[in-house]
């Protein structure tokens, strides 16, 4: 395994300073934001390090020689929309980059494209699947042509109640991901396993990792304190609101021995990319990377 970390918690550095800090910081690995240039709608979206849009092979030879030139691999790179939003232009716009994305991966020799499934928030999960029926085959046969993997990270996308009740993200369940997959078998598509989405959901994580290892692509670490006071207060039909706390690893509920072992068991020996949205350790740039130092230190006994 490698460890890694996400470019989006550092929308302040180019990609080359970001690159230069991990590889001094101790990291093997670089997963990189690919957001298009517009205003951030949410914390840790909008982030650019690569310009997609732009990005031909001669730009794409530079970058590879400048990132292997610090030691590091790129593992992934990372855009987080909504492909199932109610609003058809806005689905139209966020596939259309999603799709760069995929181009700029083939250009840059990168196997992995981290992304959401996406979700109407106002539909039920039946009405949800009927949609990614219509709209992903398309997307899932675009990246195999250009032997791209797709991993869709299972976050429920409920963290404040603009998102509230169904969340923007239909990917988070087992049963889901199931019917997922027998929708569209194809062997490019799988996870971005982040394990603190099963903590708030309260989901076996290791028998996640058992049940699903072939599908596992890539690895987000981050952890999730549950505030059970807020659950007294809210209940958990609040469905994380007022009670989820998103930690960087080692300061939540997560038990990162068991998860570790669990894919060790399965066989997985890709990266684990750091996902920081800790707010304890936000403000400053020097306060994300001194949350990143934490997390690091905490994950890399287990990384082998």
């Amino acid at each position: 395994m490698k460890l890694g970390f996400f470019t989006s918690a550092l929308p302040g550095t180019t990609l080359e300073q970001a690159a230069r800090w991990g590889a001094e910081s101790g990291f093997d690995a670089i997963e990189i934001a690919c957001w298009p240039y517009e205003k951030a709608v949410r914390r840790y979206a909008g982030v650019t390090h690569i310009d997609v849009a732009n990005l031909d092979k001669e730009k794409a030879a530079e970058i590879r020689k400048m990132i292997s030139g610090y030691g590091l691999t790129i593992s992934a790179l990372g855009y987080y929309p909504n492909p199932l939003h109610p609003d058809a232009d806005h689905r139209e716009t966020v596939i259309g980059h999603l799709k760069k994305v995929i181009q700029a991966a083939a250009l840059l020799e990168v196997p992995v494209v981290g992304t959401f499934i996406g979700k109407d928030k106002n539909k039920t999960v039946p009405q949800n699947l009927e949609d990614y029926a219509r709209v992903w085959p398309g997307i899932v046969k675009f990246a195999g042509e250009r032997g791209i993997k797709i991993g869709i990270e299972n976050c429920p996308m409920i963290f404040s109640y603009d998102e509230w009740p169904g969340g923007n993200n239909l990917a988070s369940t087992p049963a889901i991901w199931r019917k997922m997959w027998e929708i569209i078998p194809d062997d490019n598509f799988g996870l971005n396993l982040d394990p603190s989405h099963l903590i708030l959901q309260m989901i076996d994580m290791p028998r996640v990792v058992r049940e699903f290892s072939s599908k596992i692509f890539h690895v987000h670490a981050k952890d999730l304190h549950i505030d059970w006071e807020g659950v007294y207060n809210h209940g958990v039909l609040s469905q994380g609101m007022g009670w989820q706390v998103p930690r960087l690893p080692g300061l939540g509920d997560m038990d990162w021995s068991k998860f570790f072992a669990a894919l060790t068991a399965g066989g997985y020996d890709y990266v684990v990319s750091i996902e920081h949205e800790d707010r304890a350790f936000e403000g400053s740039e020097e306060l994300v990377k001194r949350g990143f130092y934490l997390a690091r230190d905490i994950l890399k006994p287990f990384i082998h």
